[in-house]
C-alpha cells in the first residue's frame, strides 16, 4: 500500500488513475513488485487504507520515514541520524487581469487577420 501512496504522490494521480494505470505500466508493475500477468488492488481498498490508517498523518512524512526505515534495514545508510533542510522558493508571476484578457484577445485577432489574409 506504500508504493502506491508514493506513485501517487509521485505522480499526482487520483487514486482510480494510479490503479488504472498500474494495470499496464510495466515501471509501475515493477516499483510495485508485481509480475506483469498480477491483477492490481481495487482501488476503494487504497482509499479506504488512506483513510483509516492514515488519519492526522502527514503522507510525505510517514513515506520519508518509512523510505529511511527500509533502507537501514537494507545496510543502505549507515547513520542513525538524517538531517534533512529543505527550502523551496516558488518564482511566481502576477499578471493584472486586464493584461491577461488583452494578450487572449490579441491572440484571436492574429487567428483571425491569419484566416483572412488565406481567403
Amino acid at each position: 500500500m506504500f508504493k502506491y501512496l508514493l506513485l501517487k504522490s509521485i505522480h499526482d494521480l487520483s487514486v482510480v488513475d494510479l490503479v488504472e494505470r498500474s494495470k499496464y505500466d510495466m515501471s509501475f508493475k515493477y516499483f510495485l513488485d508485481m509480475a506483469p500477468e498480477d491483477k492490481v488492488i481495487d482501488p476503494s481498498l487504497l482509499t479506504k487504507f488512506r483513510k483509516l490508517r492514515l488519519q492526522g498523518v502527514s503522507l510525505l512524512d510517514m513515506l520519508i520515514g518509512k523510505m529511511v526505515e527500509i533502507a537501514l534495514e537494507k545496510g543502505n545508510i549507515k547513520i542513525k541520524t538524517i538531517i534533512v533542510e529543505l527550502h523551496i522558493q516558488r518564482h511566481v508571476i502576477i499578471r493584472n487581469p486586464r493584461k491577461i484578457i488583452y494578450k487572449r484577445n490579441q491572440k484571436v485577432f492574429e487567428k483571425q487577420s491569419i484566416k483572412s489574409m488565406n481567403r
